[in-house]
């Protein structure tokens, strides 16, 4: 099915903008499939855009650069404002993975009465759960992406890339 005729069957959705930490795994999977397919991507990083391979300052924004550094080294307050700024969230994450960072994108959309969801996206029911999700959400939409570190959790990028890929139609192209 190609891209035009896919999006017949979802015309009411549409993320414009992909935005998440930049953090390996999960976070840099959907950065980079938004470039991959010019879709707008941003979202906020650690002070000096520091992520677990990029250690040394300009960070990832050396080649991310329309990511903001926040004011902190703590990556909870890049989380909380990635979930903040966004329409809803999408977990990334295998059931058993373990992440601090996770657990804080869980709290803070439910501080925050922001939806989310979490696909493990090993799974049979990943693309249909993930369809589901970005069904609820109109035109215009934010998507925050999180998960586990590619350390924490190793092929994970792969892993989303590939569910991403699959649900293309979600996603509209701005950045020409």
């Amino acid at each position: 099915m190609s891209r035009s005729e896919a999006s017949t069957n979802t015309p009411n959705v549409s993320i414009v903008k992909v935005i998440c930490g930049g953090e390996t795994g999960a976070d840099r999977a959907a950065v980079d499939f938004a470039l991959s397919h010019h879709v707008a991507y941003g979202g906020w990083v650690p002070r000096d855009g520091w992520a677990e391979d990029f250690r040394e300052p300009p960070g990832l924004l050396a080649n991310y650069p329309k990511f903001v550094p926040t004011q902190s080294t703590d990556p909870a307050v890049r989380t909380t404002l990635n979930v903040r700024d966004s329409t809803a969230t999408v977990v990334f994450s295998p059931p058993l993975a373990s992440s601090s960072g996770v657990t804080q994108t869980l709290t803070m959309a439910n501080v925050l009465k922001r939806p989310v969801t979490v696909i493990d996206p090993n799974s049979a029911e990943a693309d249909a759960l993930l369809e589901t999700f970005l069904s609820r959400f109109n035109v215009d939409a934010t998507l925050n992406v999180a998960g586990p570190r590619e350390s924490e959790v190793p092929g994970l990028y792969q892993a989303v890339t590939e569910l991403l890929n699959n649900n293309l139609r979600f996603f509209t192209p701005t950045l020409l």
